[in-house]
C-alpha cells in the first residue's frame, strides 16, 4: 500500500506522479508499498537516510540523487529516471553499489519534438512580441519568417533528434545533423545531411540541441561557437541547460551575434527570477516542459513502474545507462 512512514519498497521522486494515480495503483497491485517525495532533499537528513535505507527501488524525477543518498540505500535494486536525461543521478555511485540506473527511452520523444517546433514557431513568427504589443494596446504587424526552405541543424541525432527531423520534413526544412555516433541509415532514409559540429552551426537558420549532458558536452555551445552561427540564427535547447554557456548566450543575443534563443532547460532549475535569461529580448524561456504532456508522462510512468516490477521479481532491467553495474552485482 501507499505509505508516508516506515519501510517502503518504491520511493517516487517524480513530481508528476502522485499517490493513488495509475502508476501508484500498478505498483501496489504487485504488493509493493510506495512513498512519494518529489523534494527528497527537503527532508531532514536523518529522516532521509532512514527512508532510503529500506527502499528497494527509486522512480526518480529531475531532483538530484546524490552519492550520499545512494550510499544510504542498502537494499536498492534499481533506479529509473522518468525521462532520458540522467545527470541528476550519481551514476558512478550507483554503479559502485551494483545498482542499474535506467531511463524511459522514447517515452517523451514526440512531446519534446513538438515543443521544439512550438518554440521555433514562436520565435520565427515573433509570437511573444505580438502578444505583448497587443496586450499593451499597440497594434504592430511584425514581420516574421517561414520555416519552409530554412535549414535546421540538429545536434544529437538520437531518438528525440530523429523525431525532430521527421517533423522538420513536414515543414519542408533542409535538415543537417551532427552526432558522434551518426546513424547513416536513418539519415539516408530521411534526407538528413551529415555535418561536423561547427559546420552545422555555421549553416543552420535554426539549431536544436538533443545531446546528453556530460563532461564532453558541458558548455559545448560557448561564446566561440555562438560566433560561428549566422547573425539571424536561433538556438533552441530542450536537452540540458549545462550544454550552453548561458552568460555567453545572453551576450550573444544582446550583441546581435545570433538572432535569438528559446530555452526549456537551464543550468540551475528552477530558474532564478533575476536571471538575465528571463529579461533579455530575443530569449524565450519555458519551465522544462518539453516532455510535459499527458501522453508522454503516462508512458514514462508506466515504463518506469514496469521496469521496477520486473527487477524486483528477479528479472533484468531495461534501458540501462550504466552496464558496468553488473560487474559489481555479479
Amino acid at each position: 500500500m501507499s505509505t508516508t512512514s516506515g519501510t517502503v519498497d518504491v520511493l517516487i521522486t517524480t513530481a508528476f506522479l502522485h499517490p493513488g494515480d495509475e502508476i501508484d495503483r500498478l505498483l501496489r497491485a504487485e504488493g509493493l508499498s510506495t512513498r512519494h517525495e518529489p523534494d527528497l532533499a527537503a527532508l531532514p537528513a536523518p529522516e532521509r537516510r532512514e527512508l532510503l535505507s529500506g527502499v528497494r527501488a527509486i522512480i526518480a524525477g529531475t531532483m538530484p540523487l546524490t552519492a550520499e543518498d545512494l550510499g544510504s540505500a542498502d537494499r536498492l535494486k534499481i533506479v529509473v529516471r522518468t525521462g532520458v536525461g540522467y545527470d541528476s543521478v550519481d551514476v558512478a555511485t550507483a554503479s559502485g553499489r551494483g545498482v542499474p540506473v535506467c531511463i524511459t527511452a522514447g517515452a517523451n520523444r514526440n512531446a519534446v519534438a513538438e515543443h521544439v517546433f512550438a518554440l521555433m514557431l514562436a520565435l520565427a513568427r515573433r509570437v511573444p512580441e505580438n502578444i505583448g504589443n497587443l496586450a499593451a494596446g499597440t497594434w504592430q504587424q511584425l514581420t516574421g519568417r517561414e520555416l519552409r526552405g530554412a535549414t535546421l541543424g540538429i545536434l544529437g541525432l538520437g531518438s528525440i533528434g530523429k523525431a525532430v527531423a521527421g517533423v522538420a520534413a513536414g515543414f519542408g526544412m533542409d535538415v543537417i545533423a551532427y552526432d558522434p555516433y551518426f546513424d547513416e541509415a536513418f539519415a539516408a532514409a530521411h534526407g538528413v545531411r551529415r555535418g561536423e559540429l561547427d559546420e552545422v552551426l555555421a549553416e543552420s537558420d535554426f539549431v536544436t540541441l538533443h545531446l546528453f549532458l556530460d563532461e564532453t558536452t558541458r558548455n559545448l555551445i560557448d561564446a566561440e561557437r555562438l560566433r560561428t552561427m549566422k547573425s539571424d540564427a536561433v538556438l533552441i535547447n530542450t536537452a540540458r541547460g549545462g550544454i550552453v554557456d548561458e552568460d555567453a548566450l545572453v551576450e550573444g543575443v544582446r550583441s546581435g551575434e545570433i538572432g535569438g534563443a528559446a530555452l526549456d532547460v537551464f543550468a540551475t532549475e528552477p530558474l532564478p527570477q533575476d536571471s538575465p535569461l528571463l529579461h533579455t529580448p530575443g530569449i524565450l524561456a519555458t519551465t522544462h516542459v518539453g516532455g510535459a504532456t499527458r501522453e508522454a508522462r503516462g508512458e514514462s510512468g508506466r515504463m518506469a513502474a514496469e521496469n521496477v516490477i520486473e527487477v524486483l521479481r528477479g528479472g533484468a532491467p531495461q534501458y540501462v545507462v550504466n552496464p558496468d553495474y553488473a560487474e559489481v552485482s555479479a
